[in-house]
């Protein structure tokens, strides 16, 4: 078949990712697709996946992704009459310690925010449903009835079936050698046939993804890795409603497969393959086996079913996957080329979530933006540093076990660590620093104190440095708290045109006296917060915009994006060549008085003003701010100052009490302000009327902004029938932590959930921030009126609800 010169998207790469976004397409109504396969349909990591499609992820996003697809493989069948293999068999995760039982019954609290069938089942429940398992040192476990299995060839072909008879073309053996770019964006591809043209370019290559993107400078970041399982001989009398049985605990999972046992491994340290690139050739190839690497893995799987010892195995089987940074994978548009968008590196979990990323995608491309918030996934969390071969190569070892390893609140990357520091990293270290990870960033996440080291205990409770962070929030308190902030994304924005611009993208107004900082966010055309950061007034052409680590190429490829192509603007990226420090606490005038001259006074340096000062020998520019609820100063330099102002810091702060304080403590303590987090408690799908940030909003500023529509629309249906709230769990130390995604219940009924948590070690109780909704609003009466729970782990704990903070609710500290 001839190959088209012209269509109105291309994908390129013909396993489940490729044939389900083709499918999805159709569906939104874009049939005007070409897909090009290099070799053959699934002949890359889909023909040899395990085909386990389970429903239950890390967040909820996540699950509902993986949720729809299981009904999707349920009446795909019918809809193309090619048959997928695919059966609810149910699936029991099994545990074997108190922690994992811990972290598989909080996620089953999760699923029922959305009507996830699940139930607790006891070893002898187990034992019932699989009856070879031995139940020595099971805990017990969880039923999770609709899960099921399927054959991932033949579902790929279903998803491709389903494309063509929507008009799609999907071409195999046309291998795409270039994505063509003109004007920065997306213009077609080049193949071995010769050009297509579209306007829309989807990579959809797995272990080829990243080579490709980086030939035009996109960053993909993933690495393939050899991923084992073994296939048993005939088992006689192997029941055909198996149900799929995960023991995470021991790194292994177990299907029936055609009357035999597939035992698959998801090891803690993984074997890094194709560094050295993959062969043009490479089609329906296995690796070689490595029997000395799964050993440990394969007699314990013995152990735990004894009829493996007793059944030889036909097959021990190695094929490459591919594993990205994070373990989550990438979709959506690239940052660096519009138009280009990709849907790869998925984590060995590319089966079950192929449905949900499908679907999302087409709806993407076709409308310009995500349908729902996929902050989980997008592929604009990505920094360019991970396109490094020898960062991902070393990551691979330790991302392909987290799939079964524990997921602990706060868990920090062993490997591919130190790449981005701090000026002032060696100091911090010295300080007793134990570093946390974020975007490649090391930063501090609590201090030890002098002559103490804290093992490190992760926990969903209190984690071993629990103390520690409770010293560095009373230090907060009382006295005063240096925090590095280095890592924060800074922008410059100037030009004639550089006030309109940020007038139209933020919703706050921009237009105010140089040396005044705007709390704002950047929303889209429903009102949704794609951002949450600050915007100083340097000078009358001039402005810095300070965001989040992680939303460091998100938020300025937003910024870019909504230029208005008359305007006279230029935008830099100045993250690298300056240092943030922070300041917070009563004492932060006194310790300031004795290393500048400058006025700290109330009168003299009001809350958001900012203006250089002297420090030290250097200058400085210093913002009054707050993340902490304490009176507080943000400090920024030129990097080749950091050292000196730190250490002008240093020496004159032991006479006021100044300690370092961590990452784990600003969660505490901004919890304890309700403080939002981008990301975790506010996002695309949350306005600021319901995150109660109205007051950022300048709803009448002349020239308007994106998303004001949206907003005028919803205060004129007031009041708000969905909003945040603040929440206390009522108890004593045996009080469970708080994290995401519990569940919030009114007189027995589940009307929220959970956005994130800490402990308050100010109010010394478990804290919350979260949804709820009430048609008529969600008022204080409201919230005063009802019987108010919060389920952590299947079980129900006494809460306290309210719109304001349980900390200094009327600003008193911060202002004074």
């Amino acid at each position: 078949m001839q190959i088209p010169s012209k269509a109105d998207v291309v994908i390129v790469g013909g396993g489940i990712a490729g044939c389900t976004v083709a499918y999805h397409l159709s569906k939104v109504g874009i049939t005007d697709v070409v897909l090009c396969e290099r070799k053959q349909l699934t002949s890359g990591t889909t023909w040899h996946a395990a085909g386990l499609v389970t429903q239950l992820r890390s967040t909820r996003r996540m699950t509902e992704f993986a949720r729809y697809t299981g009904e999707l493989f349920g009446r795909i069948e019918d809809e193309t009459g090619q048959a997928t293999g695919f059966r609810r068999n149910g699936a029991l995760r099994v545990a074997t310690t108190a922690a994992r039982y811990e972290e598989l019954a909080r996620g089953a609290s999760m699923g029922r925010n959305f009507g996830l069938p699940v139930e607790a089942v006891t070893p002898g429940e187990i034992a019932e449903r699989w009856p070879d398992i031995n139940r020595e040192g099971i805990v017990g476990g969880f039923w999770f009835p609709q899960d099921g299995q399927v054959n991932p060839a033949d579902v790929t072909m279903a998803y491709a079936k389903g494309a063509r008879m929507a008009g799609a073309k999907l071409f195999e053996n046309l291998p795409v050698t270039q994505i063509l770019v003109e004007n920065g964006k997306a213009a077609g591809v080049l193949t071995e046939q010769g050009k297509i043209e579209a306007r829309t370019v989807v990579i959809c290559g797995g272990m080829w993804s990243r080579d490709l993107a980086a030939s035009i400078g996109v960053t993909i970041p993933l690495h393939a890795a050899e991923h084992f399982y073994v296939v048993t001989e005939t088992i006689p009398n192997l029941p055909k409603n198996l149900p799929l049985l995960f023991l995470t605990d021991e790194w292994t999972y177990y299907k029936e497969d055609a009357g035999k046992l597939l035992v698959g491994f998801f090891e803690p340290a993984a074997k890094p393959w194709g560094q050295k690139g993959i062969s043009d050739s490479f089609c329906f190839d296995a690796l070689p086996q490595d029997l000395e690497h799964i050993a440990p893995h394969l007699e314990a799987a013995a152990n735990r079913v004894p009829l493996l010892e007793r059944t030889g195995v036909q097959l021990f089987f190695n094929g490459p996957e591919s594993f990205t940074p994070d373990n989550r994978y990438l979709l959506g548009e690239t940052p660096e080329v519009p138009g280009l968008f990709c849907a790869t590196g998925f984590n060995s979990l590319g089966i079950l979530s192929s449905g949900g990323a499908g679907k999302a995608l087409a709806s993407w491309i076709r409308d310009g933006r995500p349908p729902v918030e996929l902050n989980d996934v997008d592929v604009r969390r990505t920094h360019s540093f991970q396109r490094n071969r020898r960062y991902l190569e070393d990551r691979t070892v330790e991302s392909l076990g987290l799939n079964f390893d524990m997921h602990w609140p706060n868990r920090q990357f062993a490997t591919a660590r130190g790449v981005r520091r701090s000026p002032i990293h060696d100091r911090l270290v010295a300080a007793g620093a134990w570093m946390a990870e974020q975007s490649g960033w090391e930063r501090p996440g609590f201090f030890n104190e002098p002559g103490q080291e804290t093992p490190i205990e992760y926990s969903y409770h209190r984690p071993s440095w629990f103390e520690n962070v409770a010293a560095e929030c009373r230090n907060t308190a009382d006295n005063v708290t240096f925090f590095d902030h280095s890592c924060f994304s800074k922008f410059r924005v100037e030009g004639p045109d550089a006030v309109r611009v940020l007038n139209l993208v933020s919703a706050n107004e921009c237009d105010v006296n140089v040396g005044r900082v705007v709390y704002t966010q950047w929303l889209n055309e429903a009102g949704g917060i794609e951002a949450d950061l600050t915007i100083t007034r340097l000078g009358k052409d001039l402005f810095w915009v300070v965001t989040g680590t992680p939303t460091q190429r998100r938020d300025i490829t937003w910024l870019k994006k909504h230029v208005p192509a008359d305007a006279r603007v230029a935008i830099t990226d100045v993250t690298s060549g300056v240092a943030m420090f922070t300041l917070m606490g009563p004492k932060v005038r006194g310790l300031l008085a004795q290393i500048s001259p400058d006025d700290f006074s109330n009168s003299g340096f009001p809350f958001g003003t900012s203006r250089e000062i002297d420090l030290g020998y250097a200058r400085v520019r210093a913002s009054r701010l707050t993340f902490v609820g304490e009176l507080g100063f943000e400090l920024y330099m030129e990097t080749e100052f950091a050292t000196h102002v730190y250490d002008t810091i240093a020496k004159a702060g032991d006479a006021f009490g100044l300690k370092h304080g961590g990452f784990f403590a600003l969660n505490s303590l901004r919890m304890e302000k309700g403080y939002r987090h981008w990301g975790h408690d506010i996002g695309e799908e949350d306005t600021p009327y319901e995150a109660g940030l109205g007051f950022a909003v300048a709803i009448n500023k002349p020239g308007g902004f994106i998303g004001q529509d949206a907003l005028m629309k919803q205060k004129e249906k007031s009041p708000i029938a969905r909003r945040m709230v603040q929440i206390k769990l009522a108890g004593d130390e045996s009080t469970p932590m708080l994290h995401h995604d519990e569940p919030i219940l009114l007189n027995g009924e589940i009307v929220g959930s959970v956005t994130s948590g800490a402990y308050g070690h100010r109010v010394g109780a478990s804290l919350g921030l979260g949804y709820v909704t009430n048609t008529a609003g969600v008022t204080n009466d409201f919230l005063a009126a009802g019987r108010w729970e919060v389920e952590v782990a299947m079980k129900r704990y006494p809460a306290q609800l309210q719109l304001s903070a349980w900390y200094d609710p009327k600003n008193e500290r911060i202002r004074s």
